[in-house]
């Protein structure tokens, strides 16, 4: 087995990622996924939350980088992770607690003005992708 996995993290904007990697931990919808070199294929949806890039060895996170959502397709020997946004997580800290938290009170008005199943989960992911930038601001990462 090989001892690294080639990452790519692409956003709709451009390639973000694309190197080998010894481990990338990913916020999946089910839960966490770390993989490795020689895992087995799948495809999961992304959540909204951080990747991340253990680029060096197994202990130490190399690179962490915030997504909103998307898809990730792993292999044994690759992982590419399709997301819907995605920034550095400095940037996401720089944004502006007032106005998120401003934006998120807007979005829980449309959702209770709601007319449709399809109009509520959009709105739902909207929430969410908010609601972890905010976590991102207010949590200690190492």
């Amino acid at each position: 087995m090989a001892d690294k996995v080639e990452f790519e993290l692409v956003s709709p904007e451009k390639l973000l990622v694309s190197q080998p990697v010894h481990m990338v931990v990913v916020p999946g919808a089910e839960g966490f996924l770390g993989v490795l070199p020689g895992h087995a294929p799948m495809i999961v949806t992304v959540k909204p939350g951080i990747i991340d890039i253990y680029a060096n060895d197994m202990a130490t996170i190399t690179q962490r980088i915030f997504v909103a959502g998307g898809f990730c397709e792993v292999t044994a020997t690759r992982v590419t992770i399709l997301a819907e946004e995605a920034a550095e997580l400095d940037t996401v800290r720089g944004l502006d607690r007032a106005t998120l938290e401003k934006q998120m009170g807007d979005l829980s008005e449309d959702l209770a003005l709601a007319k449709s199943d399809v109009e509520r989960a959009a709105i739902e992911g909207k929430l969410a992708v908010l609601q972890a930038k905010l976590d991102v601001q207010t949590a200690t990462l190492h």
